[in-house]
């Protein structure tokens, strides 16, 4: 399961629902909002998504991660909309029979999210400026943006 959110994010209760009795192993990763990014002093962020595309997508790596890894469940939930410092904006949970494939679905899914499915953070930073990123941390080309806007209008 892969899901956009806007509420904060109920890890434990994630985590509850991957149980099974077959599993031996439960893995799970959060991403939190934290109070800086490259030297700068960050006071909020916010995430958008295309979400039509970012649900394929994220449903899309589950499925791969069901297929490369000996996975029972696994599950992750992103947020979108205005975050505080410690909110938790992802999290990944994975069982098995076993850790090792727990941890390297849970690994594998969180990398390639991160990758792959179309999330943008806006940081805003504490001098005033703000500053989008795209889902590998990278800055969003101000005149690639500009020309995507012009091409819809």
């Amino acid at each position: 399961m892969f899901e956009l959110v806007d509420l904060p994010i109920d890890a434990a209760a994630l985590a509850r629902a991957l149980a099974q009795s077959n599993a031996g192993a439960c893995v799970t990763f959060e991403g939190w909002v934290r109070d800086h990014n490259d030297g700068k002093r960050v006071r909020r962020l916010d995430y958008q998504a295309y979400a039509p595309l970012a649900h394929n997508e994220g449903s899309r790596i589950i499925e791969e991660a069901r297929q490369r890894f000996a996975i029972l469940d696994a599950r992750c939930v992103h947020r979108v909309g205005a975050l505080a410092i410690g909110d938790a904006a992802v999290w990944v949970g994975a069982s098995a029979a076993h850790r090792d494939a727990a941890f390297a679905a849970c690994r594998y899914i969180i990398d390639e999210v991160k990758a792959r499915v179309p999330i943008w953070k806006n940081e805003h930073y504490a001098d005033g400026a703000s500053g989008w990123l795209h889902p590998d941390n990278t800055p969003v080309d101000e005149a690639t943006s500009a020309q995507a806007a012009e091409n819809r209008g």
